[in-house]
């Protein structure tokens, strides 16, 4: 937990420090690497794709283990499913308190002649991207849990495009990005250290009776 609050805190205060008025030359980095990314018609199917399933796969994997546990009465698949869930919704928390905090406009309307979004209706707050934080959240989680490469290795493939994708979309700074990877890391390792907890707990209780 502390290797958590050493590492991703400071990395989401710098995306935060991008935005202050004496930071030009860092902004500039932001967009212009976005302009590289994001072409005039961002029409891949494939990035469409990475970006569709971040939300659906977060809330959607977790929620059949649960399921699946439930019905099974397999208690470490309960146990893997409420720790990814369990960072599914710490991740969200924290990306939305952020975003109020930072409230950041997106990239297509501060800049809408250089940077093209898939889709302009997308009114939220642009640092953290939730897509990145919750497919981050969702890959570290398995990591953790399953200790397979066979598991993590695609995990974190999918989380990796679903960060490009919003970048190709037009839909997120590198900086958004960045962040989202920093609090869905975070989400992930706290849920596991709230999980130890509870076990812990739960062991002491028994040893008590």
């Amino acid at each position: 937990m502390r290797n958590v609050v050493k590492y991703c805190l400071p990395l989401i205060c710098f995306c935060v420090a991008l935005l202050t008025p004496g930071s030009s030359k860092a902004q500039n980095w932001d967009i212009n690497l976005l302009k590289q990314i994001n072409p005039s018609q961002p029409g891949s199917s494939v990035w469409k794709g990475f970006s569709s399933t971040a939300k659906p796969v977060s809330v959607g994997l977790p929620a059949v283990m649960l399921a699946t546990a439930m019905l099974s009465r397999d208690s470490l698949l309960k146990s893997r499913s409420l720790e990814i869930l369990g960072s599914v919704v710490l991740t969200t928390v924290a990306t939305e308190a952020i975003k109020i905090a930072v409230n950041r406009e997106r990239p297509y309307r501060k800049y809408p002649l250089e940077v093209f979004p898939n889709d302009a209706s997308e009114n939220g707050k642009s640092m953290p991207s939730a897509h990145v934080s919750l497919a981050f959240a969702t890959a570290t989680s398995l990591a953790l849990t399953y200790h397979k490469w066979y598991v993590t290795v695609p995990a974190f493939v999918w989380a990796t495009g679903v960060g490009y994708s919003r970048l190709y979309l037009g839909e997120h700074y590198p900086s958004d990005v960045i962040a989202g990877v920093a609090v869905g890391i975070a989400g992930a390792y706290t849920s596991r250290w709230l999980q130890n907890k509870l076990l812990l707990g739960n062991r002491k209780r028994v040893v008590r009776r």
